[in-house]
């Protein structure tokens, strides 16, 4: 125990002055450097910038209860691609963010200049990161930054932003994508940093637009900037300023080689049905047209986008131009075995008689031809009544060439009777065989019409979201 206390009072007295001289020094340490200048040039001032330099790993303020204004603005300069399938936004920006170093001061005049560039690891440099990020920055290092004579500190650099985005796909390649950046601080709380707008977001577009010189089949539309506010008092959340990004895909190069073709394709189908049936092969015809449409699609599939959030516009537009060459080539198929085997064809169903024949004749302005009467019954029982009057009252006798004269009469009107029944049958078989043919070109001319319907559709849509995405 003796031992002990000796050796705290041996202790003791050297390191009390060291004690002393660092609690009258902190104050200090923590103030604002008055730089005195003993000549107006850059290496009078860089030696007496010494003494700032030592506090490079603290936050640059006074007093640690205020927090750090940095403001962030960047120039876009080059779109360089889209990644619908990894929902990828891939972009070129030079980033400019300055703050305030409190420690530092100087007056300009007496030491010559009113900045000077510096090494960034001699400053104190706020950890500002952009929480899109994706990929590491494989853009070139700037190792400097400016000072100047109020403590304004001035970072600038060029980053290759991957940046993930929510892609939005369904009126391609009609659609504008709204992409956003998001820059705050990665480590410390509102209460120690605070991002603001550093320049007005139109000023960021105009000078954007004026700058870009890669973008591809993108366009910028415009930038906009929005500061998240946040009612917590404590201050315990980081402070957060997203930048908005709305660029335009161009659809010139689309609208060439995917949905003029694919309007060609249709429209040649559509006025295949002004092949007459009965004397062309106009399945033949399809089948080409069909192979040639799978054809096309196979060859421009690297055009089309590839997502799992929505199904394009543009892919149902082609399927369904796929679906009616199908249907058309069905129908034609139909008609061809009605034309040919109608007259094998049992009479035609009450049902179809009445959907067919009777409703959608008259909407596509084919109505039923008139019925023939049915006057067959009737003259089979005049026939009869006829060969009855004819035998005469029963229990009459007459001579023997009278009977055998009557008899012959009788057999000769059997036989009669016999083709007039034949004759009747094959001309309801050619009633029910121009029935089912009216059929099949009721059909025939229904698919045109919805022909017609589809295209004008597609037509008008098409021109609507274009004109539309532009006034955007």
């Amino acid at each position: 125990m003796a031992l002990e206390e000796t050796t705290a009072k041996w202790l003791l007295p050297p390191t009390m002055p060291s004690v002393v001289i660092l609690l009258f020094l902190l104050p200090v340490f923590c103030s604002a450097v008055e730089v005195n200048c003993s000549q107006p040039d850059q290496p009078r001032l860089l030696a007496a910038l010494s003494p700032a330099f030592d506090m490079s790993a603290i936050r640059p303020v006074e007093n640690q209860l205020t927090y750090t204004n940095v403001s962030v603005y960047f120039t876009l300069y080059g779109i360089l691609g889209v990644d619908e399938k990894s929902q990828l936004l891939v972009t070129y920006i030079w980033l400019n963010y300055w703050w305030k170093n409190e420690f530092i001061s100087w007056d300009p005049v007496q030491c010559g200049t009113d900045k000077i560039s510096l090494p960034k690891e001699k400053f104190w440099i706020p950890d500002i990161v952009i929480n899109e990020f994706m990929e590491e920055n494989k853009a070139p290092s700037v190792p400097y930054v400016y000072l100047c004579n109020d403590g304004t500190v001035r970072d600038s650099f060029p980053v290759r932003v991957v940046s993930s985005c929510n892609l939005i796909i369904y009126t391609f390649p009609f659609d504008i994508q709204n992409c956003s950046l998001t820059f705050n601080s990665y480590i410390y709380y509102a209460t120690e940093i605070r991002v603001f707008l550093g320049r007005d977001a139109d000023l960021i577009t105009e000078f954007s637009k004026e700058v870009m010189t890669t973008m591809g089949e993108w366009e910028l539309v415009d930038i906009t900037a929005k500061k998240l506010v946040n009612d917590d008092v404590t201050g315990l959340y980081t402070d957060m300023l997203t930048f908005y990004i709305r660029v335009r895909r161009r659809a010139t190069m689309y609208v060439v080689n995917l949905l003029l073709p694919s309007c060609f394709l249709i429209t040649v189908d559509l006025f295949s049905f002004l092949l007459p049936a009965e004397s062309t092969d106009r399945s033949s015809f399809k089948m080409t047209l069909i192979l040639g449409y799978t054809v096309f699609l196979l060859i421009m599939n690297n055009l089309l986008p590839v997502t799992g959030n929505t199904i394009p516009l543009i892919n149902v537009f082609f399927s369904v131009c796929l679906a009616l060459m199908v249907a058309s080539l069905l129908e034609t198929i139909l008609i061809t075995n009605l034309l040919s085997n109608s007259a094998d064809f049992s009479p035609v169903p009450r049902w179809i008689r009445i959907l067919v024949l009777n409703f959608l004749g008259c909407l596509v302005c084919m109505p039923r031809k008139p019925e023939k009467p049915k006057n067959s019954e009737k003259r089979t029982m005049s026939v009869a009544a006829e060969m009855k009057s004819d035998e005469g009252p029963e229990g009459t006798g007459g001579s023997a060439e009278e009977e055998e004269a009557v008899t012959e009469l009788k057999s000769l009107s059997r036989v009669l009777q016999a083709i007039r029944c034949e004759v009747e049958q094959q001309q309801n078989g050619k009633q029910s065989s121009e029935e089912w043919i009216q059929v099949g070109f009721i059909i025939d001319r229904l698919l045109f019409g919805l022909y017609i319907v589809f295209i004008s559709v597609s037509f008008i849509t098409i021109i609507i979201v274009w004109i539309k995405s532009y006034k955007q």
